[in-house]
């Protein structure tokens, strides 16, 4: 004959087993962790490795062998000095390319138009005009774009002479965009809407 089970005792079984089932869900956790872990830790002992072992220059701060700065300095005993050598040597001097209208190598061909700008002195221009004379010319180059063409503008700089006191005076070249460079603001503003607006490549 069976008995008929409480009710209170039945929720007790029911409450022990989902107990029982999230321990073993907790257990199964706990073990993921662990080697997830395991697996960081040694993650980390291969960059320490990588960082401060053998293989790099660096040292570990807490490491009692890492010296201060300054400390190896003080085991260097000075060196008496000894005779002085002066070596010489002749350096080539570098060779211009042929088709280069400028000495710092801005090349360029018969289709590429060249406008001029002539810079006049101020010496000329004024009442004692009469004492100096163009005795010269300078010419400074800047590489210039226009719409859909490229044009060389050959600023051409008077090489004036004050004829009492025999001193040379010239016209101060214009001022680029970058020091030592070829390139007029059109051309740095061309190539930057090209680039930016256009998407077209530097190198073309």
């Amino acid at each position: 004959m069976n008995l008929p089970i409480p009710a209170n005792t039945i929720c007790d079984l029911q409450l022990l087993q989902q107990m029982q089932v999230r321990v073993q869900g907790h257990q199964e956790e706990i073990e993921l962790l662990k080697h997830e872990n395991a697996s960081l830790k040694h993650q980390l002992d291969w960059f320490k490795q990588q960082l401060f072992g053998e293989k790099s220059g660096k040292r570990l701060i807490d490491n009692p062998d890492q010296l201060a700065l300054g400390e190896m300095l003080n085991d260097i005993v000075p060196q008496p000095e000894g005779e002085t050598e002066t070596i010489t040597y002749e350096r080539r001097k570098k060779q211009r390319p042929e088709d280069s209208v400028t000495d710092q190598g801005l090349r360029f061909n018969d289709s590429v138009p060249v406008e001029l700008i002539h810079m006049p002195a101020p010496e000329m221009q004024g009442e004692d005009a009469d004492q100096y004379e163009i005795i010269d010319y300078k010419n400074t180059y800047r590489l210039a774009q226009r719409p859909g063409s490229y044009v060389v503008l050959q600023y051409q700089r008077d090489v004036v002479r004050h004829k009492p006191s025999q001193t040379l005076t010239t016209v101060a070249a214009p001022s680029g965009l970058f020091d030592r460079s070829f390139a007029d603001v059109s051309f740095i503003a061309g190539m930057l809407v090209d680039k930016y607006l256009y998407h077209l490549p530097l190198y073309r």
